[in-house]
Order: C-alpha cells, then structure tokens, then sequence
C-alpha cells in the first residue's frame, strides 16, 4: 500500500515554511487571483518561484489551487494563470471550474488535475465522470463516512484525498450561495463571509449552522484502510503555528505515535473536534462555536508551538562516495534518489604523519549536514593506504557538493505550454417568449393549472416513482425527472427509481451534479443541467454541452446579461422564481434538536439575528435551507427575453399560489409582498 501523503496549508511563506519543516510531503497554495482563499496572503509570480523551489529541494510537492468559478470576463486572466502555473513546474492544480479543466487539456495536457472539493463530488458516479474528464486525483466531501469512502476507493483507480483537520464548512462545499445572498461575496469566488458562524436559532441552540472544526488525526488508520492517499490540512487563514501543530500530529500518528491533540485544540478548535461525518453518526454534538476559553488557550502554545519549524531536519537521503588516490584530487561525489547527482575536487591528499583518512573519519565530517535539506543515507570511499585529507577540505567539499545537489533539486523544470486564444464571446440570443418550467416538491402542487400552464415539470425522483398512469395520461413528454443535487446515500435506490420511471414514459432528467450527469446519461434520459453546476463561464457551458446536455440553467450568482450570453453555446435558462436554496447539509440544523421523528420531515425555520425566517427541507438524506424571501422577476420581462426558458421553483406555495405564480409569469404580474431580485441585478465579488 502507498505511502499516505500528508498535505499542508501555505496562505504565505511562513506557513509553507512551518508545514515543510514539520514534515508535509505536499502543500497546497494559491495565487493572487482564482483560489478559494483570496483572503490569505497569497503568493505573487516571484514568491510562487520561491515556495516551488523551496518545496521541491527538500523533495515536498506544490498543488497550485485555481478552485474558484470563473467568469467570462476572466478567462484570459485564466489562461495566463496557467501559463504561470507551467512555468513554474508545479505538481498538480487544484481546479473547480470545468473551464479551467478544459484549458488545461488543451494548453497544458502534462499538467495533473485534482477535483477540487467545491465541485462536491461525494459518490462513485462523480469520481468516474472525474476520470472520464482527465483527472488524477478528487478531493472528496467532507461529509462521507469512512465506509462511504471506501465503496468509492473499490469501484475506481482514482486518487482520493480527504480533508483530515480543519474547519468544517455547514453547507456541502460548492453548494452553499448565503455568503453570495447576503453580502454579495460568494463563496464559489474565496470570498466566503462565513455566515453560518452567525447567530442562528433552531430549537434550543443558537448557533444552528456552526460546527465544530474537524479532526481526524486519531483516526488514520481507518482513513487508510478505506483507500484514501492524501490527508489533507485545512487553514490557508490559519497562523503558522496551527500548520506547524496540525503537520507534527499527522506525521505522529502515521509512525504509530501518540498525536499531540491538545496542542491542536489549544492552538485553534470551535469547543473541541468532531469526527462524527467518518464516523457516520450525526448529531447536536458536531455543533460548536469559538468562544473566549478557544481564544485564550492559544496563547499559552504558539511559543512553542513555534519552535517546531524554526530549525531544518534532514529529510532527503544523499549517497556521499569519497575517493583519495596519491598525486589526485580529493574527489567527493553525491546522488540522491531522484537522479541528481554533484561532483566536487579539492588539493591532492597529504602523505599521513600519523593517523591517515580512514572511512570513520570521513563519515564524521559528512554526515555534518544539520541545518540543511539532507542527509548522509549512505557513505563509501575509496581511499589509498596512508593518505590524509584535512578535515577542513572534507567540509568544504561536503558542502560544495550539498550546494550543488540543492540548485539541481530546486531547478525549475517547467510543462509544456501550448498557447491557444479563448475563443470570442458570441452574441447573447434575443426575442422570443421563454418556455415555463416549474419545479414541484409536493404532490398536491401538480394541479391542473401547473400541468396546463407549465411548458414542463421538473418532478423529484422519489415523487415521479409514485406518479400513477392516469395521474401521467397525456402529460409524460411534459415531464422531467428531477435527480438530486447531493446523494450520499441510497444511490442504488436512487438507480431503480430511475427505471422505474423511465419505464413509465418519462425521458428527461434535470442533473445537478456530475455523478447524476454520468447516471442519468447511462440510463439513457436526455439531459437538461441545473443552477448547482455552477456554470458561469462560456468554456464550462461548452463541457457541459460535450458531456451531451440538452441546456441548463445558468448559475444563479451570474448577473442577467452574463447568463444570457451563455445562450451563444448552449440554450440556456435561470431560475426566475422561488425561493432559492441557500445551503444543502447533510446535517439538519433542525432535525438535529428535534429528532426527524418529531419534526416529520416538515418545514421547518431558522431564525437569524434580525428576526428573518430560513425555511428548511429534506432531500434525498440532506437538508435544504432556502432564502427567506422568494425570488420574483414576473414583472421583468423585456429583461428576460433571450432565454430559453425559466424556471420557478415552488416549495412551500400552496396548489392555488402555484396557478396564481405561472399566471403572473405568463401576464408579468407584479409581486405581492416582499421579495428579492437575486443576485441578478448584483455584481457578485
């Protein structure tokens, strides 16, 4: 079995630093622009030259995070960010965006891909579509268990890498759009204003979307024996000493020590850690906040904490050969295990008075490499009877021979770069009336009205199932079936209940992740994708078409003349009403004080500190919590015309309001109480 890698957060030089030091055998960082943190530090062009250089002598590998969504007006910043990353020789990026994975194919092939855990891939169908688009390596959802992890690492060749300790985000990453509502900072862009650490109430807790910060570092045993090659440290936001802290205990667990936990809880937790999404039990007790005590113990480690990367180990074997012969140079060779070898010579050896150069005494002048990236792994010489060489020539070739081992291993050894231009933006499409979609969550919303008014209905799987032949009689080419957008579990049932209701007649699936793409494209269903694709940018429309979509609705933190010209390569729509899912958890903040028994999988609210109300809902095994206002452009219209179709999305409406909201969007009805307009009319950061 492979050696597991552990992988170290750098938000700045210090922090690769401390992460090195400590033991890392990888970090991951970004760029000025296109990673997930742009609230880190960071690292411009010169510094990104540096950390690879620093990291690639010492043997440790640098993954480049590109992992935002892109926008139009920014794939030629893209690209050059690429060409960057190429120049620079790094391992791997770290992407989320399907644009930057298909720039890379075409510009960059030599390039690895990992799957970023924002493209919420959390089952076997999504690793598989991941190979089948190139990728080495997915970073999975924080939310599998280790039994979860290992049917994925069974069924599929592909790297897996996990998140081992760090802060736990509430909502499924990638699908979490409240930071993007409420501040107009999103999330998908590393700008994330972290709202679920704000008062929410549910029950009798305050803080129903916080949780305690994950730590698995007592448990990689298990995440081993379940397949997964990386461990992963969350904190680019983090001090060094976190890095260093959270590094030193993974690399004591793995050589079968004790972890020092209480370092890491001191140094940083939420009330404490949980494990409880690998251990596949949910509950209150994942739910934490960082209150005075959290903020208190730190100062009593960082000292410490600090002198763990304040001095170099040695951690790459060198093989020294010293030779000595009569009337030669002094000659000291080195290798290591990449193929790097140096060469030194200094004066001819001294005929030896007394005690000659024998291979203890060379040994003890270079295995003197403290202080620097090396160390002796073997030491042979060759050395002539009665000859001597000052200990002062042996150090100074110890250390010629180290210099030149250590410009060779930090040499930069660039991808291949192959320019290609980003093709022109085309025109967005013009005129003509939208087609109507509707999205039911009840039974009892599939009036006559909806089924007379609607162009089509994008019905839920389990719903469909239960659809009799008269309540489809002349309506089943009107009918998609909606897969869920997350799917930890019950994806087998999830498989049959696609049958069924393909056997009924219905065609048309609505996919809203890539794992749902590769199983409803193989069971046949024509496909139309949905908002949680996160298509923002015209080359990921193009995947997407490739993959074989019929259309799809644009990201929801697109502004409105951004997503209509996403209709140039593939038809496109928007969600036009409803309220909008805000977060999808696969812990409910309610059911978590009630029990689901109490709640009845009903709706339910959460409460923020102004007194708004979230409602929240059950799907497939997860949690929904919408916005607390509906989203309503009825009565813009003219605004809307280009797209192909819009859809509303009805949750909690009555049969009745249904009727009453597919008339108004037909009429251009103006709203009836508070609403929002989205992020449409807002230019998301």
């Amino acid at each position: 079995m492979r050696k597991m890698e552990i992988l170290a957060p750098a938000g700045g030089m210090e922090s690769l630093t401390a992460g090195v030091l400590c033991g890392a055998d990888a970090v991951y960082l970004g760029g000025k622009g296109f990673n997930a943190r742009r609230g880190a530090q960071n690292f411009d062009g010169d510094e990104l030259a540096q950390a690879v250089s620093f990291c690639h002598v010492r043997g440790v590998k640098v993954y480049l995070a590109l992992n935002t969504l892109v926008f139009d007006r920014e794939l030629n910043g893209l690209l050059e960010a690429i060409e960057e990353a190429c120049a620079l020789g790094v391992d791997g990026l770290i992407v989320q965006d399907l644009a930057v994975a298909a720039l890379v194919r075409k510009v960059a092939p030599t390039l690895p891909l990992h799957a970023s855990t924002q493209m919420a891939v959390h089952n076997l169908d999504g690793v598989k579509k991941l190979e089948e688009l190139g990728f080495v390596r997915a970073v999975l959802a924080r939310e599998l268990s280790a039994r979860e992890i290992a049917a994925i690492s069974a069924g599929s060749p592909m790297e897996l890498e996990c998140f081992v300790h760090g802060a736990l985000c509430m909502s499924v990453s990638g699908q979490c759009y409240m930071s993007s509502m409420i501040g107009g900072r999103s999330g998908n862009r590393g700008l994330c204003a972290q709202p679920c650490r704000l008062p929410f109430a549910a029950g009798n807790s305050s803080h129903a979307l916080s949780l305690k910060d994950l730590s698995l570092v007592e448990k990689l045993e298990s995440i081993k024996e379940a397949g997964v090659v990386s461990l992963k440290i969350e904190g680019r936001m983090k001090r060094p000493e976190y890095v260093a802290a959270a590094v030193t205990a993974c690399r004591e667990a793995l050589e079968g020590k004790r972890p020092d936990v209480e370092s890491l809880r001191a140094v940083f937790s939420r009330t404490g850690f949980t494990s409880s999404y690998l251990d596949g039990k949910l509950g209150s007790e994942m739910f934490g906040v960082r209150d005075k005590e959290d903020v208190t113990a730190a100062q009593g480690v960082l000292s410490r904490l600090a002198g763990l990367y304040h001095k170099e180990t040695g951690r790459v074997p060198l093989r020294f050969e010293l030779t000595m012969a009569a009337g030669e140079p002094v000659t000291l060779t080195a290798q290591d295990g990449d193929g790097n070898s140096a060469r030194a010579q200094g004066e001819p050896p001294q005929q030896a008075r007394t005690a000659p150069t024998d291979l203890a005494k060379a040994s003890a002048a270079l295995e003197k490499t403290g202080g620097t990236p090396f160390f002796a792994e073997k030491i042979e010489a060759k050395l002539e009877d009665g000859l001597m060489a000052p200990v002062s020539q042996l150090n100074a070739l110890r250390r010629e021979v180290l210099e030149q081992i250590t410009g060779l291993r930090g040499k930069t050894v660039p991808h291949a770069f192959q320019p290609q231009p980003i093709p022109p933006l085309g025109s967005a499409p013009s005129g003509g009336e939208s087609a109507l979609r509707v999205v039911v969550s009840r039974i009892n919303q599939l009036v006559t009205a909806v089924w007379e008014k609607a162009d089509q209905v994008i019905i839920p799987a389990e719903l469909a199932a239960e659809l009799s032949p008269q309540q489809l009689e002349g309506y089943s080419a009107k009918i998609m079936v909606a897969l869920p957008r997350i799917s930890f579990e019950g994806h087998e049932r999830l498989r049959e209940l696609l049958v069924r209701v393909k056997e009924t007649g219905i065609t048309h699936a609505w996919v809203g992740n890539l794992g749902s793409v590769r199983l409803a494209q193989e069971l046949g269903f024509v496909l139309h994708g949905g908002y949680s694709l996160n298509i923002t940018n015209r080359l990921s429309a193009g995947e997407y078409a490739a993959m074989g979509l019929a259309d799809t609705e644009a990201s929801f933190e697109l502004e409105l003349p951004a997503a209509k010209r996403l209709g140039s390569v593939l038809p496109v729509g928007i969600l036009a009403y409803g309220r909008l899912p805000l977060m999808t958890t696969r812990n409910c903040p309610v059911g978590v004080n009630t029990g689901c028994a109490a709640c009845g999988k009903s709706w339910k609210t959460i409460t923020d500190r102004t007194g708004r109300q979230f409602p929240v809902d059950c799907e497939w095994g997860c949690s929904v919590i919408y916005n607390c206002l509906p989203l309503w452009l009825a009565d813009r219209s003219q605004e809307l015309e280009g797209f192909a179709f819009l859809t509303l999305v009805f949750t909690d409406e009555s049969p009745r309001r249904c009727g009453e909201v597919l008339s108004d969007y037909r009429s251009g009805g103006a709203p009836q109480g508070e609403i929002t307009r989205g992020l449409y009319y807002r230019r998301v950061l």
